[in-house]
């Protein structure tokens, strides 16, 4: 990577690169190697879905927030946790594929528990109706962690707890957005799960033309 572009320059590359379909091994290789500059570069590229899952959640979330137990699955680096501190959320676990992201999130000091798991290929190492909040933000991309996994989080909510998960609006996102709210039709059908809100949002992160666009999905298990 060349040191003459710009830090949002970089950043786009780096999102580029993951946005391809690659094998599981070759993302987490990926992850790992770009761990150490991943915050730098979500802060160049102004990305918002942890600000906004963090956000949707604090509107409908009426529990002890200081006692609230939030699985944080595909949890990067740590930045969802970092935006629910701020409203007053204490207890996270997070659970990630990449060892370099874990490393990254363990040095926030935010979670409690932090656990390496291959989502979508392995079990979720996480009791059932444990959790207070279930959040997968960011992770719903090509190649990345399967739309299954919804369903198989939802699994570890309490009876009206939430889940809440993004999805970025592009062409290369479509299939994944659609076979998502298949799923969660079918889910609220089933009646496990109830649609709180679903926000549209304009400014996702930052692109080379302007922000590409995304969707905030927030539900209660019943």
């Amino acid at each position: 990577m060349s040191a003459d572009n710009t830090p949002f320059e970089n950043a786009c590359k780096n999102i580029a690169s993951v946005l391809i379909n690659t094998t599981p091994k070759e993302q987490v290789d990926f992850y790992n190697s770009w761990a150490n500059k991943y915050d730098t570069d979500m802060a160049s590229a102004d990305y918002h879905p942890p600000l906004l899952a963090a956000k949707s959640i604090n509107a409908h979330f009426s529990g002890d927030r200081g006692t609230a137990v939030v699985l944080d699955v595909a949890c990067g680096t740590g930045l969802l946790a970092k935006e629910l501190k701020t409203h007053g959320f204490r207890h996270f676990v997070g659970i990630d594929g990449s060892k370099g992201m874990l490393e990254m999130a363990k040095q926030t000091g935010l979670y409690q528990d932090l656990k390496q798991c291959m989502l979508g290929e392995d079990p979720i190492p996480a009791q059932w109706g444990l959790f207070d909040v279930v959040a997968i933000v960011g992770a719903l991309i090509v190649g990345h962690v399967p739309v299954s996994v919804v369903r198989e989080s939802s699994k570890f909510v309490k009876p009206g707890g939430y889940i809440c998960m993004t999805v970025r609006k592009a062409s290369d996102s479509s299939d994944i957005k659609a076979a998502l709210d298949r799923d969660l039709k079918q889910m609220v059908e089933e009646g496990l799960i109830t649609c709180v809100e679903i926000t549209e949002e304009k400014e996702w992160h930052r692109i080379e033309h302007g922000y590409t666009t995304g969707a905030v999905y927030l539900y209660k298990k019943l």
